[in-house]
């Protein structure tokens, strides 16, 4: 069962005062790329990966998606989706991504913020959701940048050439990290940004977009601290296509 660090009550508490739990989407910084990866929504059936607080569902929702239906395996989250939710367009189900069971052609669209490197089988995973999209049905998702979920310690060093470079720990070892992160022991799925790929390509997607995402400008004008997202790229997010029969390539 993927670890379920959401519903302990000291992280639960800490979480609820991030910005992006604040605010919602506008509190992501990530969020302008990734909407722009994500196709019209009007008369779409959507399935939400990992869907936290809601914020998403209700935005598809209001963006025109026909049903929604979001999943997660926090009963805190759940419960503050469910208290600001009133479009019954949206549903809620508490579900483990390691054991996700979809209905095939059951969905247009899938999406996931953040959710998956929680997953320890994310190919099992990716196979379910191909098979629970129609024909030409998307995948968009974000996760935490390989560079991020590898690194050793905090810092840069330099070498004997003056070169500084932010130490990774073992990169192309895949695996559980454990890290400390608003509370002891979140274990979090190191796997370098190939396989992330690789997976979607064996289990049938094409590759829509791939994006290494890091603040813009105007971000940085706003929130100059962003600055430091510039050394490396916080999140990975991917826009992928179900398109039987076509071979898979990067468009």
């Amino acid at each position: 069962m993927t670890q379920n660090i959401y519903d302990n009550d000291a992280f639960f508490s800490d979480y609820s005062k991030l910005p992006r739990s604040v605010e919602g989407l506008d509190g992501a910084p990530e969020w302008p790329t990734l909407r722009a990866m994500l196709p019209a929504m009007a008369g779409l059936r959507v399935v939400d990966l990992g869907c936290g607080f809601g914020w998403f569902c209700r935005w598809a929702c209001a963006a025109g998606a026909a049903q929604v239906l979001g999943l997660d395996v926090s009963e805190n989250m759940l419960a503050r989706a469910r208290e600001t939710t009133a479009d019954k367009a949206i549903a809620y189900a508490r579900v483990d991504l390691e054991r996700l069971d979809l209905p095939a052609g059951s969905f247009d669209l899938a999406y996931s913020s953040l959710a998956l490197h929680y997953v320890e089988g994310l190919k099992p995973l990716l196979e379910n959701v191909h098979r629970a999209l129609v024909p030409d049905g998307r995948l968009v998702f974000s996760v935490e940048h390989p560079l991020y979920t590898a690194p050793s310690r905090p810092g840069w060093i330099e070498d004997t050439s003056g070169h500084k470079t932010w130490p990774l720990d073992r990169y192309l070892e895949e695996g559980p990290r454990t890290t400390d992160w608003l509370a002891k022991g979140v274990v979090k799925r190191h796997r370098t940004v190939a396989t992330h790929l690789n997976h979607l390509l064996a289990s049938g997607f094409t590759l829509a977009r791939v994006e290494e995402w890091g603040p813009t400008d105007v971000q940085i004008a706003q929130h100059p601290a962003w600055a430091a997202e510039r050394h490396r790229p916080p999140f990975l997010l991917v826009s992928a296509r179900r398109a039987d029969g076509v071979s898979s390539t990067v468009g």
